[in-house]
């Protein structure tokens, strides 16, 4: 039995400037993914970053989303590492959330962990869940075409080289990362400060005049509102983990 290529529809939608809503998920417990998975988001982060979720996390996370076709994963790593990203894309991560990108060279350094020789430096494995385990038709010449690489661009010197990071062939869109920004400009803990408010404003209309796609995470409704505003087209507006804790505030509260 052979099948096709599976595609990227969250690939396609930002390619096309289609304004595609995420949540994030860092509880790493299959009921709450299948719950995010299924609340109408576009897509779902997941973070195995700044959780301790592990690449066998991460695959069952990613096996539970894929029953809600509608719904789209991304996937974020814990470092621009080639065996890293070598690892999440055999389990059968299509769109990779890169972190700390700061130059040209890292987010080269991304784009050819992405791919098989010899246009980059992915290992090649033909046994993979990627591949649907060898039944995927043609899976080695086009395993590149649905995947999709974020970068994550979270500091000072990361928005002094944003022209030059967005214009690295293989990157399909540019995540500004408010919290590190902060830290990095002096404002820890302060992503509100207008000094971050303004790095962020400008580098996203920056992206727009780039033609970039550019993403965003707040907690904050109404900066995520300017944010869309300004142009960003894959936009976090929660935290799975900052929602149980408001609930569970509130509800305190009440009573």
């Amino acid at each position: 039995m052979t099948m096709k290529q599976p595609q990227n529809a969250f690939k396609s939608a930002i390619k096309a400037g289609k304004s595609q809503l995420g949540i994030w998920n860092s509880i790493a417990e299959p009921t709450v993914i299948e719950a995010l998975a299924g609340a109408g988001f576009d897509w779902v982060l997941i973070d195995a970053e700044h959780t301790p979720l592990s690449d066998a996390d991460v695959m069952r996370a990613l096996q539970v989303i894929a029953a809600y076709p509608e719904t789209s994963a991304i996937v974020r790593p814990v470092a621009n590492d080639t065996a890293v990203i070598k690892r999440l894309l055999d389990i059968g991560a299509q769109t990779l959330l890169v972190p700390y990108v700061e130059t040209r060279a890292e987010a080269q350094a991304a784009v050819d962990a992405m791919h098989y020789g010899p246009r980059g430096l992915r290992g090649y494995a033909g046994l993979t869940r990627s591949s649907r385990y060898g039944q995927v038709e043609g899976y080695g010449t086009g395993a590149s075409d649905p995947l999709c690489l974020l970068l994550q661009v979270e500091t000072a010197k990361g928005i002094e080289n944003l022209d030059a990071i967005a214009g690295v062939e293989g990157v399909d869109g540019v995540f500004i990362g408010p919290a590190d920004l902060a830290a990095s400009m002096g404002h820890p803990g302060n992503t509100g400060h207008p000094d971050v408010v303004g790095a962020v404003e400008h580098a996203i209309a920056r992206l727009k005049e780039l033609g970039m796609p550019a993403g965003f995470l707040s907690l904050d409704d109404a900066q995520n509102a300017r944010c869309i505003e300004l142009g960003t087209t894959f936009t976090a507006v929660g935290v799975d983990m900052a929602l149980l804790l408001s609930g569970l505030k509130n509800l305190r509260a009440r009573f």
